[in-house]
């Protein structure tokens, strides 16, 4: 994408230490394009911006940011769209608060997609991060692009789901664009790069801090037609980000899962707010107005698809009979019933009444 000749003046004004984003889209109001800002006299900008802010919009530290911020730009699939761009996301204008610039590594045109957000716990269990995984890759599918935040656990089930589909995936960062944040995920970061889209509205070198993350969320939920959230417990960050959901107007999905599983109780605390249960892919399309899927492929995909060493991970926390094993591993019945027998022996699964299994608590001590 070729540098906008004006984007000096944006990244001088983003980059200003004490000018906000709401001040920012306040001075473009008032007075048009940042070189238009910019070309004012200093006691016409005073009742907007601090005197501070005023001071260290001309600093030598400032315009050694704005040389690194275009030196970036330069490289090949390195974007920053600004909110005068036609390749700005229309969907994040719709919400209160979008951000003056984002920076783009990746394919850029993806921000003109139709996505949906999906999201849940960093600590997932196996069977959600499975099931994140197979409603990502039968979305994607449909015509969604995937959005994530790029973290441990669902976010990044979730990614893969999306790059596994036709429609690929979109990682908002909570950092620099130039920061991968969790170090575990650069390799994941790096095929985003390449096959989808990292995005960010911090400038380069901003680390890892607690404040960023909501600021990153209300832009996962903003991306997206809807929300989904696969597993998350009741203090999840994904609450977070489906209340923003919620708050800019979207549908917010959430799975069901077990009464006894903690990861549970936040989607459990969504639906009983108004979030919509869904089961598969399918439900949440049906649920998308004015969303038609594409067709790419089938989403009636198994909930959690998995090898008969994982069945266990497919259980869950209640009784179930091998038709659901089956259905949920998109496993034979020889094979399941091969599996539940090694995994009773091991004393990791109970046989009870009426052809049902349990996984023992055994399991979660390894």
């Amino acid at each position: 994408m070729k540098p906008d000749p004006g984007l000096a003046s944006w990244l001088q004004l983003s980059l200003t230490p004490g000018l906000g984003a709401s001040t920012f889209r306040r001075l473009l109001s008032q007075f048009g394009l940042p070189e238009a800002v910019l070309s004012r006299k200093r006691g016409e900008l005073s009742s907007l911006v601090t005197a501070s802010s005023l001071e260290a919009l001309e600093s030598e530290r400032v315009a050694g940011l704005v040389e690194r911020a275009l030196e970036w730009v330069s490289a090949a699939d390195h974007s920053i769209v600004t909110l005068a761009d036609q390749t700005y996301p229309r969907a994040l204008l719709e919400t209160a608060d979008p951000p003056p610039l984002l920076y783009a590594h990746g394919r850029v045109e993806l921000l003109q997609h139709p996505a949906i957000a999906v999201v849940g716990s960093r600590n997932a269990s196996a069977q959600g991060e499975s099931n994140a995984h197979a409603f990502a890759s039968a979305l994607s599918n449909a015509g969604l692009t995937i959005v994530s935040g790029l973290a441990l656990g669902i976010d990044a089930a979730a990614h893969r789901g999306g790059l596994a589909g036709a429609s690929s995936t979109i990682a908002v960062l909570g950092t620099g664009i130039d920061v991968v944040y969790p170090t575990r995920n650069a390799e994941l970061a790096a095929e985003i790069a390449r096959r989808g889209l990292l995005l960010s509205e911090f400038p380069l070198g901003t680390p890892a801090a607690a404040q960023n993350f909501p600021r990153r969320n209300r832009l996962i939920s903003g991306l997206g037609r809807g929300c989904l959230v696969v597993e998350a417990a009741l203090a999840s960050g994904s609450l977070i980000t489906a209340r923003s959901a919620a708050d800019q107007g979207r549908d917010v999905f959430a799975i069901p899962g077990s009464i006894h599983s903690p990861l549970s109780k936040g989607c459990h605390a969504l639906i009983k707010s108004g979030a919509k249960l869904v089961e598969s892919a399918d439900d949440v399309l049906s649920e998308l107005s004015g969303f038609r899927p594409s067709g790419f492929a089938s989403t009636s995909q198994p909930i959690a698809a998995t090898t008969p060493s994982g069945l266990l991970a497919v259980m869950g926390h209640d009784p179930v009979d091998v038709d659901s094993l089956c259905a949920r591993a998109g496993l034979s019945a020889e094979q399941v019933t091969s599996e539940l027998l090694r995994l009773e022996l091991d004393g990791r699964v109970a046989a009870l009444p009426g052809g049902l299994y349990q996984r023992l608590e055994k399991a979660h001590r390894g």
